[in-house]
Protein backbone atom coordinates (compact mmCIF):
# COMPACT_ATOMS: atom_id res chain seq x y z
CA UNK A 1 0.00 0.00 0.00
CA UNK A 2 1.53 3.45 -1.07
CA UNK A 3 2.50 6.12 1.57
CA UNK A 4 -0.34 8.41 0.14
CA UNK A 5 -2.94 5.80 0.45
CA UNK A 6 -1.96 4.73 4.36
CA UNK A 7 -2.54 8.32 5.40
CA UNK A 8 -5.69 8.67 3.45
CA UNK A 9 -7.42 5.91 5.23
CA UNK A 10 -5.21 7.08 9.02
CA UNK A 11 -7.20 10.73 8.26
CA UNK A 12 -10.46 9.10 7.20
CA UNK A 13 -10.84 6.59 10.25
CA UNK A 14 -9.64 9.06 12.43
CA UNK A 15 -12.39 11.35 11.46
CA UNK A 16 -14.97 8.21 11.13
CA UNK A 17 -14.35 8.76 14.79
CA UNK A 18 -14.55 11.85 15.71
CA UNK A 19 -18.45 12.68 17.13
CA UNK A 20 -20.14 15.56 14.73
CA UNK A 21 -22.21 17.56 17.37
CA UNK A 22 -25.29 19.68 16.52
CA UNK A 23 -26.10 22.93 17.81
CA UNK A 24 -22.53 24.09 18.95
CA UNK A 25 -24.00 27.87 17.72
CA UNK A 26 -24.18 28.80 21.00
CA UNK A 27 -20.32 27.27 22.23
CA UNK A 28 -17.23 29.07 23.03
CA UNK A 29 -13.97 27.13 22.62
CA UNK A 30 -11.08 29.07 23.85
CA UNK A 31 -7.64 27.77 23.33
CA UNK A 32 -4.27 29.10 25.32
CA UNK A 33 -1.31 28.65 22.78
CA UNK A 34 2.06 28.51 24.74
CA UNK A 35 3.60 30.41 21.79
CA UNK A 36 3.83 31.06 18.31
CA UNK A 37 7.34 31.00 17.85
CA UNK A 38 7.19 27.66 16.06
CA UNK A 39 6.26 27.71 12.15
CA UNK A 40 3.61 24.68 13.24
CA UNK A 41 1.86 26.14 15.65
CA UNK A 42 0.02 28.51 13.31
CA UNK A 43 -1.05 25.91 11.19
CA UNK A 44 -2.69 24.25 14.28
CA UNK A 45 -4.53 27.28 14.61
CA UNK A 46 -5.79 27.41 11.55
CA UNK A 47 -6.96 23.79 11.48
CA UNK A 48 -8.70 24.80 14.68
CA UNK A 49 -10.16 28.03 14.00
CA UNK A 50 -11.70 26.15 10.51
CA UNK A 51 -13.12 23.19 12.33
CA UNK A 52 -14.83 25.48 15.02
CA UNK A 53 -16.38 27.41 12.14
CA UNK A 54 -17.89 24.18 10.69
CA UNK A 55 -19.34 23.49 13.65
CA UNK A 56 -20.48 26.67 14.26
CA UNK A 57 -19.12 27.47 17.83
CA UNK A 58 -17.09 30.25 18.47
CA UNK A 59 -13.13 30.65 18.39
CA UNK A 60 -11.18 32.22 21.42
CA UNK A 61 -7.82 32.53 22.15
CA UNK A 62 -5.07 34.01 24.29
CA UNK A 63 -0.70 33.42 23.45
CA UNK A 64 1.05 33.00 26.47
CA UNK A 65 4.37 33.83 25.02
CA UNK A 66 6.16 31.49 26.69
CA UNK A 67 5.20 32.57 29.90
CA UNK A 68 3.73 30.33 32.50
CA UNK A 69 2.48 33.19 34.84
CA UNK A 70 0.93 34.55 31.52
CA UNK A 71 -0.97 31.57 30.80
CA UNK A 72 -2.29 31.09 34.05
CA UNK A 73 -4.02 34.44 33.56
CA UNK A 74 -4.77 33.65 30.10
CA UNK A 75 -6.70 30.63 31.37
CA UNK A 76 -8.59 32.52 33.80
CA UNK A 77 -9.59 35.30 30.87
CA UNK A 78 -10.53 32.48 28.45
CA UNK A 79 -12.85 31.33 31.47
CA UNK A 80 -14.21 34.65 32.03
CA UNK A 81 -14.87 34.93 28.50
CA UNK A 82 -17.64 32.53 28.78
CA UNK A 83 -15.04 29.62 27.68
CA UNK A 84 -17.33 26.48 27.20
CA UNK A 85 -14.46 24.38 26.70
CA UNK A 86 -10.97 24.52 26.43
CA UNK A 87 -7.80 23.46 24.72
CA UNK A 88 -4.58 24.15 26.00
CA UNK A 89 -1.03 23.72 24.70
CA UNK A 90 0.70 23.83 27.80
CA UNK A 91 4.15 25.77 28.04
CA UNK A 92 4.90 24.00 31.20
CA UNK A 93 2.94 20.52 32.19
CA UNK A 94 3.22 21.38 35.79
CA UNK A 95 2.62 25.45 35.82
CA UNK A 96 -0.33 25.05 34.30
CA UNK A 97 -2.26 22.78 36.37
CA UNK A 98 -3.68 25.37 39.06
CA UNK A 99 -5.47 26.75 35.74
CA UNK A 100 -6.57 23.15 34.80
CA UNK A 101 -8.12 22.86 38.31
CA UNK A 102 -9.56 26.26 38.07
CA UNK A 103 -11.72 25.28 34.94
CA UNK A 104 -12.48 21.54 36.69
CA UNK A 105 -14.25 23.89 39.39
CA UNK A 106 -16.48 25.75 36.27
CA UNK A 107 -16.95 22.56 35.34
CA UNK A 108 -15.60 23.14 32.03
CA UNK A 109 -13.59 20.30 29.95
CA UNK A 110 -10.11 20.75 29.06
CA UNK A 111 -8.36 19.11 26.26
CA UNK A 112 -4.58 18.94 26.45
CA UNK A 113 -3.58 19.73 23.08
CA UNK A 114 -0.14 17.87 22.03
CA UNK A 115 1.38 18.45 25.09
CA UNK A 116 0.09 16.38 27.96
CA UNK A 117 -1.34 17.54 31.30
CA UNK A 118 -1.07 15.34 34.16
CA UNK A 119 -4.35 15.85 35.45
CA UNK A 120 -6.73 12.61 35.28
CA UNK A 121 -10.05 14.91 34.17
CA UNK A 122 -8.23 16.10 30.61
CA UNK A 123 -8.39 14.49 27.04
CA UNK A 124 -5.02 14.17 26.05
CA UNK A 125 -4.54 14.74 21.98
CA UNK A 126 -1.44 13.95 20.39
CA UNK A 127 0.42 12.11 17.87
CA UNK A 128 2.28 9.14 19.21
CA UNK A 129 5.76 10.84 20.37
CA UNK A 130 7.75 8.12 21.58
CA UNK A 131 7.25 6.65 17.90
CA UNK A 132 8.09 9.80 16.71
CA UNK A 133 11.15 9.76 18.40
CA UNK A 134 11.89 6.09 16.95
CA UNK A 135 11.57 7.41 13.70
CA UNK A 136 13.67 10.08 14.08
CA UNK A 137 16.61 8.01 15.70
CA UNK A 138 15.60 5.05 12.55
CA UNK A 139 16.18 7.26 9.56
CA UNK A 140 19.55 8.67 11.17
CA UNK A 141 20.75 5.07 11.87
CA UNK A 142 20.05 4.38 8.60
CA UNK A 143 22.63 6.97 7.49
CA UNK A 144 24.85 6.98 10.47
CA UNK A 145 25.26 3.25 11.94
CA UNK A 146 28.00 3.97 14.09
CA UNK A 147 30.11 6.91 15.13
CA UNK A 148 30.19 10.14 17.30
CA UNK A 149 25.78 10.98 18.28
CA UNK A 150 24.53 13.83 19.69
CA UNK A 151 20.99 14.41 21.39
CA UNK A 152 19.65 18.11 21.00
CA UNK A 153 16.71 17.20 23.40
CA UNK A 154 12.80 19.78 23.46
CA UNK A 155 12.12 21.55 26.62
CA UNK A 156 12.83 20.54 29.89
CA UNK A 157 9.28 21.58 30.43
CA UNK A 158 7.51 19.65 27.82
CA UNK A 159 7.01 15.82 28.55
CA UNK A 160 7.18 15.51 25.05
CA UNK A 161 10.62 15.91 25.58
CA UNK A 162 11.32 12.91 27.42
CA UNK A 163 8.44 10.44 25.46
CA UNK A 164 11.00 11.40 22.10
CA UNK A 165 13.93 10.74 24.05
CA UNK A 166 12.51 7.48 24.93
CA UNK A 167 11.89 6.17 21.18
CA UNK A 168 15.15 7.66 20.44
CA UNK A 169 17.03 5.45 22.70
CA UNK A 170 14.56 2.34 21.84
CA UNK A 171 16.08 2.38 18.76
CA UNK A 172 19.73 3.30 19.11
CA UNK A 173 20.12 1.96 22.91
CA UNK A 174 21.50 -1.55 21.90
CA UNK A 175 24.34 0.36 19.43
CA UNK A 176 25.02 1.99 22.14
CA UNK A 177 25.90 -0.85 24.81
CA UNK A 178 27.78 -2.48 21.56
CA UNK A 179 29.95 0.30 21.05
CA UNK A 180 29.43 1.34 18.10
CA UNK A 181 27.70 4.27 18.97
CA UNK A 182 28.82 6.79 21.52
CA UNK A 183 27.15 9.59 23.00
CA UNK A 184 29.50 12.86 22.47
CA UNK A 185 26.84 15.39 23.67
CA UNK A 186 23.20 15.36 25.14
CA UNK A 187 21.48 18.94 25.76
CA UNK A 188 17.73 19.87 26.57
CA UNK A 189 16.66 23.20 24.36
CA UNK A 190 14.91 25.84 26.69
CA UNK A 191 11.51 27.10 24.85
CA UNK A 192 12.77 24.68 21.92
CA UNK A 193 14.52 27.56 20.89
CA UNK A 194 16.05 27.10 17.85
CA UNK A 195 18.92 30.04 18.80
CA UNK A 196 19.21 28.05 22.13
CA UNK A 197 19.67 24.87 19.94
CA UNK A 198 22.16 26.41 17.86
CA UNK A 199 24.18 27.99 21.03
CA UNK A 200 23.75 24.35 22.64
CA UNK A 201 25.25 22.21 19.32
CA UNK A 202 28.27 24.81 18.75
CA UNK A 203 29.38 24.45 22.65
CA UNK A 204 28.95 20.29 22.03
CA UNK A 205 31.19 21.04 18.59
CA UNK A 206 33.93 22.59 20.34
CA UNK A 207 34.04 20.35 23.34
CA UNK A 208 34.55 17.55 20.57
CA UNK A 209 37.07 19.36 18.53
CA UNK A 210 33.98 19.08 15.49
CA UNK A 211 34.13 15.47 15.82
CA UNK A 212 30.45 14.59 15.35
CA UNK A 213 28.54 12.02 13.35
CA UNK A 214 24.83 12.21 13.68
CA UNK A 215 22.23 14.59 15.25
CA UNK A 216 19.26 13.65 16.67
CA UNK A 217 17.30 16.80 17.18
CA UNK A 218 13.68 16.71 18.81
CA UNK A 219 11.81 19.24 16.26
CA UNK A 220 12.35 21.21 13.43
CA UNK A 221 13.27 24.22 15.31
CA UNK A 222 16.16 22.33 17.06
CA UNK A 223 17.67 20.81 13.77
CA UNK A 224 17.88 24.14 12.47
CA UNK A 225 19.45 25.49 14.97
CA UNK A 226 22.16 22.51 14.68
CA UNK A 227 22.30 22.85 10.82
CA UNK A 228 23.26 26.29 11.48
CA UNK A 229 26.06 25.19 13.93
CA UNK A 230 27.40 22.41 11.43
CA UNK A 231 27.45 24.24 8.70
CA UNK A 232 29.63 27.21 10.70
CA UNK A 233 31.99 24.40 10.95
CA UNK A 234 31.87 23.14 7.49
CA UNK A 235 29.98 19.78 9.02
CA UNK A 236 27.37 19.93 6.16
CA UNK A 237 25.44 16.85 5.47
CA UNK A 238 26.13 15.07 9.16
CA UNK A 239 22.70 13.35 8.93
CA UNK A 240 20.17 15.68 11.32
CA UNK A 241 16.39 14.56 12.30
CA UNK A 242 13.73 16.94 12.97
CA UNK A 243 9.74 17.05 13.37
CA UNK A 244 7.02 19.13 12.35
CA UNK A 245 7.22 19.29 8.77
CA UNK A 246 8.58 23.08 8.70
CA UNK A 247 8.87 24.46 5.58
CA UNK A 248 12.15 25.28 6.26
CA UNK A 249 13.42 21.90 7.49
CA UNK A 250 11.90 20.29 4.14
CA UNK A 251 13.66 22.67 1.68
CA UNK A 252 16.96 21.22 4.14
CA UNK A 253 16.04 17.78 3.44
CA UNK A 254 15.97 18.36 -0.60
CA UNK A 255 19.50 20.22 -0.14
CA UNK A 256 20.86 17.63 1.71
CA UNK A 257 20.98 19.36 4.86
CA UNK A 258 18.69 17.67 6.87
CA UNK A 259 17.97 13.72 6.94
CA UNK A 260 14.28 13.48 8.29
CA UNK A 261 11.17 15.25 9.54
CA UNK A 262 8.58 13.61 10.95
CA UNK A 263 5.27 14.88 9.70
CA UNK A 264 2.61 15.34 12.15
CA UNK A 265 -0.73 16.12 9.91
CA UNK A 266 -2.03 19.60 12.27
CA UNK A 267 -5.23 19.72 9.99
CA UNK A 268 -6.31 15.57 11.78
CA UNK A 269 -5.01 16.81 15.01
CA UNK A 270 -6.30 20.04 14.95
CA UNK A 271 -10.27 19.24 13.58
CA UNK A 272 -10.04 16.41 16.27
CA UNK A 273 -9.73 18.41 18.93
CA UNK A 274 -11.76 20.79 17.93
CA UNK A 275 -14.75 18.04 17.71
CA UNK A 276 -13.62 16.73 20.72
CA UNK A 277 -13.85 20.37 22.90
CA UNK A 278 -17.02 20.45 21.37
CA UNK A 279 -18.79 16.91 22.39
CA UNK A 280 -17.28 17.66 25.55
CA UNK A 281 -18.51 20.99 26.02
CA UNK A 282 -22.37 18.93 25.32
CA UNK A 283 -21.61 16.72 28.16
CA UNK A 284 -19.46 14.01 26.79
CA UNK A 285 -16.96 12.27 29.16
CA UNK A 286 -13.27 12.28 28.15
CA UNK A 287 -13.09 8.12 28.66
CA UNK A 288 -16.52 8.48 26.26
CA UNK A 289 -14.88 9.82 23.17
CA UNK A 290 -14.50 7.63 20.26
CA UNK A 291 -10.44 6.26 20.23
CA UNK A 292 -9.93 7.23 23.31
CA UNK A 293 -7.68 4.89 25.29
CA UNK A 294 -7.12 5.18 28.90
CA UNK A 295 -3.02 5.56 28.93
CA UNK A 296 -0.90 6.19 32.18
CA UNK A 297 2.44 6.63 30.71
CA UNK A 298 3.49 9.83 32.14
CA UNK A 299 5.64 10.36 35.12
CA UNK A 300 3.29 10.85 37.43
CA UNK A 301 1.41 7.33 36.01
CA UNK A 302 -2.32 8.72 36.24
CA UNK A 303 -5.00 7.50 34.41
CA UNK A 304 -5.86 9.84 31.75
CA UNK A 305 -7.71 9.44 28.37
CA UNK A 306 -5.63 9.53 25.50
CA UNK A 307 -6.16 9.80 21.70
CA UNK A 308 -2.85 8.71 19.72
CA UNK A 309 -2.37 9.89 16.25
CA UNK A 310 -0.04 8.26 13.85
CA UNK A 311 3.38 10.11 12.42
CA UNK A 312 4.72 9.93 9.11
CA UNK A 313 8.48 10.19 7.62
CA UNK A 314 9.36 12.54 5.54
CA UNK A 315 12.95 12.02 4.04
CA UNK A 316 14.63 12.59 0.18
CA UNK A 317 12.90 9.28 -0.93
CA UNK A 318 9.40 10.93 -0.58
CA UNK A 319 9.55 14.47 -0.23
CA UNK A 320 6.49 14.06 -2.98
CA UNK A 321 4.19 13.34 0.12
CA UNK A 322 4.48 16.81 1.43
CA UNK A 323 3.53 17.91 -2.50
CA UNK A 324 0.34 16.15 -3.02
CA UNK A 325 -0.92 16.30 0.19
CA UNK A 326 -0.96 20.41 -0.19
CA UNK A 327 1.02 20.70 3.06
CA UNK A 328 4.19 22.55 1.38
CA UNK A 329 4.51 23.48 -2.42
CA UNK A 330 7.37 22.36 -5.02
CA UNK A 331 8.83 25.90 -5.03
CA UNK A 332 9.14 26.00 -1.69
CA UNK A 333 10.63 22.64 -0.54
CA UNK A 334 12.99 22.44 -3.43
CA UNK A 335 14.40 26.17 -3.58
CA UNK A 336 18.11 25.49 -4.45
CA UNK A 337 17.85 22.09 -5.04
CA UNK A 338 17.99 20.65 -8.63
CA UNK A 339 20.70 18.08 -10.26
CA UNK A 340 21.29 14.91 -10.11
CA UNK A 341 21.62 14.71 -6.44
CA UNK A 342 18.35 16.55 -5.92
CA UNK A 343 15.37 14.33 -4.77
CA UNK A 344 12.91 13.09 -7.23
CA UNK A 345 10.41 15.04 -6.07
CA UNK A 346 12.34 18.35 -7.17
CA UNK A 347 13.63 16.76 -10.48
Amino acid sequence: MSLNRRVTLLWLAVMAAVPRVANAESLVVGVSWSNFQEERWKRDESALKAALQKLGAKYISADAQGSNEKQLSDVEGLISRGANALIVLAYDSDAILPAVQRARQENIPVVAYDRLIQDPGVLYVTFDNVEVGRIQAREVLKVKPQGNYVFIKGSPTDPNSDFLHRGQLEVLQSAIQAGKIKVVGEQYTEGWSPEVAQRNMEQILTRNSNKVDAVVASNDGAAGGAVAALKAQNLTGVPVSGQDADIAALNRIARGEQTVTVFKDTRVLGEAAANFAVAMAKGTKPSAIQGATIWNGGTKKLPISAVFLKPVPITADNLDHVLTSGWATRQQVCAGASGAKAPKACR
